[in-house]
């Protein structure tokens, strides 16, 4: 939410800047007072980006030890019986094969 927020805040602050250097001075030297103000506003908007991009990273990597996590996938059959059949074949039956993720604790 607060990313979202900040984008639009951002972008509406570039848009009063780029309207307010568009507006004709009264003054006779006004380029260089244009230039420095977008030079400004692109600078302090950069530190803005870059200070919201520090603070967007995952929070779930420096949590307090230990931290349990779910595993990588295993699947297997459950419930079923196997048996060798008249003619001696290895044969297996019923069950159901499930997938799990076991929990890691380090």
């Amino acid at each position: 939410m607060i990313k979202r927020l900040t984008s639009i805040v951002l972008a509406a602050v570039l848009a009063v800047g780029a309207v307010a250097a568009t507006v004709d001075d009264a003054e006779a030297r006004r380029g260089r007072g244009v230039g420095i103000g977008v030079a400004a506003g692109i600078i302090g908007l950069g530190i803005l980006g870059a200070a919201a991009a520090a603070n967007a990273g995952p929070r779930y990597y420096y949590g307090p030890r230990p931290a349990c996590y779910a595993g990588p996938r295993e699947c297997a059959w459950s419930g079923r019986s196997c048996w060798y059949n008249r003619f001696g074949e290895y044969v297996c039956g019923g069950g159901a094969y499930r997938c799990w993720r076991p929990t890691i604790c380090p």
